[in-house]
């Protein structure tokens, strides 16, 4: 009876755990920019296979297109929300030039690092609740935490719309 009761308990206590862990919302990289907002809706002015590329009408659209893109609007509807997000780590800051203290996580592979970078709605500022070992450029991760409306801006590396103290990061794999 003794080992039953003992069995029982244990079983309450995983239960218990799993019932009272922080639930993620899984998200991608669409959820993060506004179902209205579409820049590239500037190349139906022009059509495109009758132009050069030295067209001065092209130089133009794409000069309004590039600031559309870097004042890209952030999701409202995410602001607050304890998420989970795959992407790729772009390093900012390092701690003892071996632990990860910040980065930017984005979408896809050398975002960031080359130019130009992805708009601000598909940036994430993200800081670890502890300093990670073992990150390097252009991993793919998983990152847990509350996403926020948060402008930053990282020079090269970008404008970020959105930040996230990150209560854990992982290693993503399929």
């Amino acid at each position: 009876m003794r080992v039953l009761l003992s069995v029982i308990l244990a079983i309450c206590v995983v239960c218990a755990q799993a019932a009272s862990a922080p639930q993620y919302k899984e998200l991608t990289w669409d959820d993060l920019v506004p179902e209205d907002w579409h820049p590239e809706r500037i190349f139906n002015t022009l059509n495109i296979d009758e132009l050069s590329d030295d067209d001065p009408r092209v130089a133009k659209v794409m000069e309004i297109f590039m600031q559309e893109w870097q004042k890209s609007p952030v999701n409202p509807k995410i602001d607050g929300m304890r998420i989970k997000l795959p992407g790729y780590v772009a390093p900012l800051d390092w701690e003892d030039d071996e632990k990860l203290s910040e980065f930017l996580l984005v979408p896809y592979f050398g975002a960031c690092i080359h130019v130009p970078p992805p708009p601000p709605n598909q940036i994430i500022h993200v800081k670890p609740k502890k300093p990670l070992k073992g990150i390097v450029t252009m991993d793919t991760v998983w990152v847990y935490g509350v996403i926020r409306l948060e402008t930053s801006d990282s020079g090269s590396m970008g404008t970020s719309g959105y930040g996230m103290i990150a209560d854990k990061v992982e290693l993503y794999v399929q």
